[in-house]
């Protein structure tokens, strides 16, 4: 299985990504799946990732290469970002062959609060007061 990260910006979420990815595909019986951060087209933010045209673009250019798609990006605080995501999704899916797949998903605030989904919380945390 060959699946593309596609997340807003590249520059610092890969290293958040890239492995967080590759953990949850071995745990769903993936373990051998490939796993590949889009680093080009960078899209910089989160206003160019959202626009179907270049989410269409990243499907042109990788759509013979890759089984999944996921793109992943920050909720910032918008409660209407899951409906953009899920008209994304059925826009991108329809530029594709029915064996591909594209899949949008928003961190509840952060990508960076992922991060420490994989690591004991301190005495005193709880995800709770994280993510709020």
């Amino acid at each position: 299985m060959r699946v593309l990260v596609i997340p807003e910006d590249f520059r610092k979420d890969q290293y958040i990504l890239q492995p967080l990815v590759t953990a949850m595909m071995a745990a769903i019986g993936r373990p051998r799946a490939r796993i590949v951060v889009c680093r080009d087209p960078l899209l910089g933010g989160i206003g160019e990732a959202l626009k179907a045209e270049r989410i269409g673009e990243i499907i042109d250019r990788y759509k013979g290469m890759v089984d999944l798609f996921l793109l992943c990006v920050d909720r910032d605080g918008d409660e209407h970002r899951r409906q953009r995501l899920d008209e994304l999704e059925r826009t991108a899916q329809a530029l594709l062959p029915e064996s591909r797949l594209f899949l949008a998903e928003h961190a509840w605030q952060e990508i960076e609060v992922w991060l420490l989904a994989g690591h004991d919380l301190l005495d005193g945390w709880s995800w709770a007061s994280i993510r709020a």
